[in-house]
């Protein structure tokens, strides 16, 4: 599947959407406003695991871009404690 231009296009999509989102964290800290996420420093994610988690996104919801849905998920999977 890694061979594949389409998920290769893919990977590099969800990348810059990981660097998109961690980009936004550190904007959010450093001006002491509220987090939407608290990924650690490394998050590693397979194509598998990128491809499950875009499938499960509901059809009438798979107009989102590829950042939004990185943002939610990583929302989802560590969220900062209150």
């Amino acid at each position: 599947a890694l061979l594949r231009s389409d998920t290769r296009r893919l990977m590099n999509e969800a990348k810059q959407a990981f660097s998109t989102v961690r980009s936004e964290q550190a904007a959010a800290q450093a001006a002491g406003r509220r987090q939407a996420t608290c990924m650690p420093e490394k998050v590693s994610v397979s194509p598998d695991m990128v491809l499950n988690r875009f499938n499960g996104i509901p059809a009438a919801r798979r107009n989102i871009s590829v950042t939004q849905a990185v943002r939610e998920w990583m929302a989802a999977e560590h969220p900062c404690s209150a």
